[in-house]
């Protein structure tokens, strides 16, 4: 359960108002895209959903370009490297976004409280809070490379290629952290179809200079990494003009004032993304040192769990979609104090993705071969896609019951829960599994890939049992504390 004292502090820190609030003129009230406390839950829920589905499974392809385009022009070394490389730098982007989720956590539940003249200061220091870390992250990986690389046990073969996409990507981190921190503001004001476009706009431009780039102008990784880059930019820079001219809507008023990180704001986002950003960073973490336990195998395991992996990701994200839309509508109707429809969303959640998880299990069963040729041709990766995928098939039934339990707990404001449960599932299971199969038991490429993905049981089952009980009934509202 939360902590009292913590409650108490952030309770009073945040009533009192700051003297930059009093002194700022009040922007014009913002008002909710949708009003999730009343209507149909089960058809707002998937048709909230369908665009948020359709935008990250264009963030995977995002990346799934390089590593096709990398595939097919570079080979499996340039597989390695990017497999190796983008754990790094997604470990900043999680980070981030552990931040930015705290925030759309606050403004979901403020907007379902009625608490809308808050909104603008909240989201300036929101952007403050996460594009400082961004550079700090951009700073540490470039100074930090080789030692990253080292750590991440990256074949010597992909080594200088692994140095090469590293850099480059952690030099655009501003702009992936920067998209999705103005998602975030969108998806707690209800709007899941902007953030859709500004991928779809980045996917193109990505897909079409990864084309030049790496295919016909020969830049090998490096160029599959500025393609990335460029793309992202492309797409923040969207995102920021559409958040600029819907100002008044979304009550930001992007005045240099607002700007001025607000101390008691800047607590919450701390205290609220502080174990989302260790949830996250620890998850990703854990892959990292997994996926250098498999670099050790060789660089066919490398280039097979980096593909495989990426295939996995196209499934979870797709379906990671429904929890992206039961998160803000779990904090709008537990901001409005109405935790019969808060529970009901997670009800549906299960159901949706449930039917997702199925789907996804047969065609991922049936033509794992098929999938994996997409990426290479290289005969050796082909012939070890089966192992991976009899390995990693037993990890979609827990994702399922994660998009509904999980987004509760991340809707409820309940992050610590969150975290505890995140360390479990990236250190004691997909860590310790990983060793225990893979070494132990001397199952290797197998045992690893297993290890992996019997991990998110250690998330799935705690938080179902949580919700199931009603313990955390108990809590107070963020919506209580702004």
């Amino acid at each position: 359960m939360k902590n009292t004292k913590i409650d108490t502090q952030i309770t009073e820190e945040c009533n009192a108002p700051s003297q930059s609030q009093t002194e700022l003129s009040a922007p014009k009230s913002p008002k909710a895209k949708k009003d999730f406390t009343q209507g149909n839950i089960a058809i707002q829920l998937l048709l909230f959903a369908l665009p948020f589905m359709a935008s990250n499974a264009l963030q995977v392809l995002y990346s799934t370009v390089d590593m096709i385009i990398v595939g097919n022009y570079v080979g499996e070394t340039g597989l390695s490297a990017v497999s190796t490389s983008s754990l790094i730098v997604n470990f900043g982007t999680m980070i981030c976004m552990g931040f930015s989720n705290a925030g759309q956590v606050m403004l979901a539940q403020a907007l379902g409280a009625g608490k809308r003249k808050e909104m603008n200061q909240i989201v300036g220091t929101l952007f403050i809070f996460v594009s400082g870390l961004a550079l700090a992250f951009t700073v540490i990986f470039i100074a930090l490379h080789p030692l990253l690389l080292t750590l991440a046990n990256a074949p010597s073969e992909a080594y200088q290629m692994s140095c090469e996409y590293l850099i480059i990507c952690s030099a655009g981190l501003i702009f992936t952290a920067g998209y999705n921190m103005v998602s975030a503001v969108l998806r707690g004001m209800g709007d899941s179809k902007r953030p859709f476009l500004f991928i779809l706009i980045a996917s193109v431009i990505n897909l079409a200079l990864d084309i030049v780039f790496t295919g016909l102008w020969g830049w090998g990784v490096a160029g599959a990494a500025w393609a990335t880059i460029i793309g992202q930019a492309v797409s923040f820079i969207f995102s920021l003009f559409y958040l600029y001219i819907k100002r008044e809507k979304f009550g930001f008023d992007f005045n240099k004032q607002t700007f001025i990180p607000n101390i008691h704001y800047m607590g919450m986002i701390a205290k609220l993304g502080t174990p989302m950003a260790i949830q996250s960073g620890f998850i990703n973490l854990s892959m990292i040192v997994v996926n250098s336990l498999i670099n050790s195998v060789g660089l066919v395991a490398s280039a097979t769990f980096g593909v495989g992996v990426k295939i996995d990701d196209i499934a979870n994200k797709i379906a990671h979609g429904i929890q992206f839309a039961a998160v803000p509508m779990i904090s709008q109707n537990i901001g409005a104090k109405n935790e019969k429809r808060a529970r009901q969303v997670v009800y549906f959640s299960w159901i949706y993705s449930f039917i997702l998880t199925v789907i996804f299990m047969v065609l991922y069963i049936t033509l794992n071969r098929q999938l994996f040729m997409i990426f290479t041709d290289d005969a050796d990766v082909i012939n070890m896609s089966g192992e991976f995928v009899k390995a990693i098939i037993w990890m979609f039934p827990a994702f399922a019951v994660m998009r509904g339990s999980g987004a509760f707990i991340q809707g409820i404001g309940h992050t610590k829960l969150g975290m505890v449960l995140s360390i479990l599932d990236g250190v004691a299971l997909r860590i310790g599994l990983s060793f225990l199969f893979g070494l132990a038991f001397n199952w290797g490429f197998f045992g690893f890939v297993l290890g992996y993905a019997l991990a998110p049981y250690g998330y799935a089952i705690p938080s179902m049992i949580y919700f199931l009980s009603g313990k955390w009934k108990k809590r107070r509202a963020v919506a209580d504390d702004i």
